[in-house]
């Protein structure tokens, strides 16, 4: 399979909340070449949608779970933080060289910060 573009839809009681989240807190970029409530996140697209299915807060908030690549997750992290944003993780440690903190959404799903310093190898 060849994919051309990948674009990851979620659902929302109220998508125009969940949308203005992600542009205005989180500071995604609209991308409207790809419809009314998309947002652009590093080369993927996200798209914000209602459906009737959807109500109410996630009931399982790791089943999708955006990793969001960041150059300072102190920086990031703080900015955040300062607009109300609800951290459930704080910086914690991977063996593989990551440093994630994980949020909460106003949907009630985790999305996550990424810092990668991966460590030097050990001098031989």
């Amino acid at each position: 399979m060849k994919v051309d573009s990948f674009f990851l839809n979620i659902t929302s009681e109220d998508p125009e909340r969940l949308f203005a989240f992600y542009r205005d807190i989180v500071g995604l970029t609209p991308k409207p070449e790809m419809g009314e409530w998309s947002l652009d996140m590093g080369g993927a697209t996200l798209g914000i949608d209602g459906h009737s299915g959807t109500r109410g807060p996630a009931k399982e908030p790791t089943r999708w779970l955006p990793n969001l690549f960041v150059e300072s997750i102190d920086a990031e992290q703080k900015r955040l933080e300062d607009q109300g944003v609800k951290f459930i993780r704080n910086q914690g440690k991977e063996f593989w060289g990551g440093v994630i903190s994980t949020f909460v959404d106003p949907d009630g799903n985790y999305a996550q910060l990424i810092e990668y310093r991966p460590q030097p190898a050990p001098a031989k």
